[in-house]
């Protein structure tokens, strides 16, 4: 596959025009966006950014603080739900869609496989969230299919492990947290989604979850019991083949990592087996594992946090060196073009917050990078294209640089750009716009210049140390090259513009078989007004200017 382009989004924040933003609000003082506010124009507007993919995020019912039991659906405690709107990774029902996200509860499930229809009509693909490690405390499923035993159902509460459990136990001990529960009553406990064995989860703990238990005894050494399979493999596949039975396109699978690899060995080679163009993501954060979840586990796309994304930002905010993103692709060693690049999603702080580089603009060269190095796909988060700060405290999510999965709220950025349903940007600053086109331009012309999607990629730092003229720890510079298009790129991390002298070895033309001692004409494709003529000497330098915070993709006429 080439590369893609993902855009990760709430669809509870996306379709929200309410601009009330109490903290702590209700549902019904602060709103919430609904399936149906994906239209089709909205759906057309997210692909015109060069967007592939839409990760609609909190599909799958999670625990809340809004009461429906109007419509047949468990109240959740309060005490034991993180916000009003709760988290959409404390699932309460695997088997149904969050009725927060439906205009007629009724038809929630209808709504979604229609937005479902929609995105495809439009030319996107649709990934969903799969929560495996983890439940709400109080998970039922009011919508299972007919025949299917709920997790936990026949479980033998007596045993702190048992294979064949689905939850991990505290026998004789009730559930009596940090902090007052205000009357929630479990008995016996069970062990907290955040891998804590304990009756007595802190306020930082995962706490509003109960973790899943996949035949690993954690009271002894970790010892697999995976023969036979465990019931929680077969029930979770099942519900895996269920949503795959929408016509999703892919799950992004959250802390896959939290979850032993043979059971993803064995359910994605049987989900794929009836499914075979789905993709699964994986959320995973030990480099030491990534081969293992993709070669073992059969996951297609891994996160880049610890590498990629982690190093970029370090580069921007923090003085690092541009040099170590060298060593950043070579140590994936072969699986770079598997790493999911980002450098937003709903874990992470806004480029813009004060937490972060504070200015939407200094994020350009880490933008630049990530999204051209390789062949890797790459996601935005809603409102990133928008430049937005995520410096509201919301309520359960307090004033963090991030923007809140827990609490209902209008998102003013993208507010502006939807524009109560035009999706026309008629709304935004002049600054806002010209970011978002920067995003169009920049994530189309890395989709559909073949060099950039598909090509190979040649690194040029190792040949440009210790040239005066080139700064190693503030430009990066790299060729991509399919069949006969080739591309330059040079990026400056620095904040005032340069005029760099850039070394092409003699291996660097042998190995993307381009002439020395010819003139190429070239064009810069972020500004058509920058152009030239190159001629690959390995006897001298070429010349590049290149602004500040910024870069040059540069397209040259072989």
């Amino acid at each position: 596959m080439s590369k893609f382009i993902i855009y990760q989004v709430l669809p509870r924040l996306f379709g929200n025009h309410n601009t009330t933003n109490k903290p702590n609000g209700s549902l019904k003082e602060n709103g919430c966006g609904k399936f149906n506010n994906f239209t089709s124009k909205a759906l057309s507007e997210i692909k015109s950014l060069g967007v592939t993919h839409v990760w609609f995020t909190g599909v799958i019912e999670h625990a809340t603080q809004t009461d429906y039991t109007t419509y047949g659906i468990r109240k959740d405690h309060p005490a034991i739900v993180k916000g009003k709107a709760g988290s959409a990774y404390a699932i309460k029902d695997y088997y149904d869609v969050d009725p927060d996200l439906a205009e007629n509860v009724q038809d929630r499930m209808g709504e979604f496989e229609r937005l479902v229809e929609r995105t495809h009509k439009a030319g996107l693909k649709a990934i969903i969230d799969f929560v495996p490690n983890h439940v709400a405390r109080q998970y039922a499923s009011d919508a299972k299919p007919e025949g299917v035993r709920d997790l936990g159902e026949t479980d033998l509460t007596d045993h702190a492990f048992h294979p064949n459990n689905n939850f991990y136990y505290l026998p004789g001990q009730p559930f009596h947290p940090q902090f007052d529960v205000d009357g929630y009553l479990e008995f016996p406990a069970k062990a907290t989604g955040n891998d804590q064995f304990t009756a007595h989860p802190g306020i930082n703990d995962w706490y509003e979850t109960i973790k899943l238990n996949y035949g690993v005894d954690y009271m002894n050494n970790r010892q697999p019991y995976f023969d036979p399979v465990p019931d929680t493999w077969h029930k979770m596949l099942h519900i895996l083949l269920f949503w795959a039975g929408k016509k999703i396109d892919g799950f992004r699978c959250d802390m896959a990592e939290m979850v032993p690899v043979e059971f993803w060995h064995w359910a994605i080679a049987k989900v794929k087996s009836n499914y075979p163009e789905l993709i699964f993501i994986a959320e995973v954060y030990n480099p030491q594992e990534y081969r293992n979840f993709i070669f073992y586990g059969g996951f297609d796309y891994l996160y880049d946090k610890v590498g990629m994304y982690d190093l970029l930002r370090n580069i921007t905010c923090h003085q690092h060196a541009a040099t170590q993103i060298t060593h950043a692709w070579q140590s994936l060693s072969g699986i770079e073009d598997k790493m999911l690049h980002f450098l937003e999603n709903h874990d992470e702080q806004r480029i813009a917050s004060d937490f972060f580089a504070g200015d939407p603009w200094k994020i350009i060269p880490a933008l630049i990078v990530s999204a051209t190095l390789t062949k890797a796909p790459f996601m935005l988060y809603a409102g990133q294209e928008l430049g937005e700060r995520g410096m509201d405290a919301e309520g359960f999510s307090g004033l963090d640089g991030r923007t809140t999965i827990f609490d209902y709220w209008g998102v003013e950025t993208l507010q502006q750009w939807s524009n109560k349903g035009k999706f026309d940007g008629q709304l935004l600053t002049n600054d806002q716009q010209h970011l978002r086109e920067f995003y169009q331009q920049l994530l189309n012309l890395s989709l559909n210049e073949k060099a950039v999607s598909r090509g190979v990629m040649y690194d040029l730092q190792y040949a440009n140390l210790y040239h005066p003229a080139y700064h190693s720890d503030k430009q990066f510079a790299y060729f991509r090259k399919n069949e006969d298009e080739l591309i330059l790129i040079v990026v400056n991390f620095d904040e005032r513009a340069v005029a760099i002298s850039l070394n092409v070895p003699a291996e660097a033309l042998d190995y993307l078989q381009v002439e020395s001692n010819v003139s190429y004409q070239y064009i810069d494709l972020l500004d058509e007004a920058y152009g030239g003529n190159f001629n690959f000497n390995v006897e001298s330098l070429i010349e590049i200017s290149i602004p500040a915070l910024t870069g040059r993709i540069l397209k040259l006429n072989l």
